[in-house]
């Protein structure tokens, strides 16, 4: 008798299994950690490490750049499309959230796209200012060096809540996002370990 389609053939463990769909293409999980990088690299390599400070700062730039442009061009879920309606229900989100109901999204959830905007805006004025820094018309200006030192600190306490919330969301429902941005993979609705 033929198999009904989308229907799994194998055994009655593979059908146990749980299911996953593709959602963080490639460019973009590369994207990821390489900023990710960038920034650790930023954060522990001034003053002494000038010149590779300067070179991650350009390098966060780029990054930045081809963000901007994945946004528009890339696959599904790695556009833009949807920000501002997630922005929208993001306190709603955020006071549910309290209760641990976190709703299911594929993508960004609406925390998830705070966080992206917020750490996009700050890298943008973190790596803007740094690069103005070493210019000769902004050396030494006081409002360029204190806006560069503060967005810094900023990135730095965004991250930090980053992966705070990547955890808390990981384990309210019971999926390694980590792994997701590894793999590209995450599970699909009402399927989880051990159903």
């Amino acid at each position: 008798m033929p198999q009904a389609r989308g229907v799994s053939g194998g055994t009655p463990a593979d059908r146990t299994a749980p299911r996953t769909v593709a959602v963080w293409d490639l460019p973009l999980r590369l994207w990821h950690w390489a900023l990710a990088a960038c920034v650790l690299a930023a954060w522990f390599t001034p003053p002494v490490y000038d010149r590779l400070h300067r070179i991650v700062g350009y390098a966060v730039l780029g990054l930045l750049a081809f963000r901007l442009v994945w946004g528009f061009w890339g696959s599904r879920y790695s556009r833009f499309r949807m920000i501002r309606v997630r922005l929208r229900a993001a306190p709603g989100y955020l006071w549910n959230l309290r209760r641990g109901m976190t709703g299911r999204y594929i993508g960004l959830n609406p925390a998830g796209t705070v966080m992206l905007v917020a750490l996009m805006l700050a890298l943008a004025v973190s790596a803007i200012t740094g690069a103005m820094s070493v210019t000769t018309a902004f050396f030494g200006v006081w409002w360029v060096e204190d806006t560069h030192h503060y967005s810094s600190d900023a990135v730095i306490v965004l991250v930090v809540l980053h992966v705070l919330g990547v955890l808390l969301m990981g384990l309210l429902q019971r999926e390694s996002l980590v792994r997701a941005m590894i793999t590209g993979r995450k599970r699909i609705r009402g399927h989880s370990p051990g159903k």
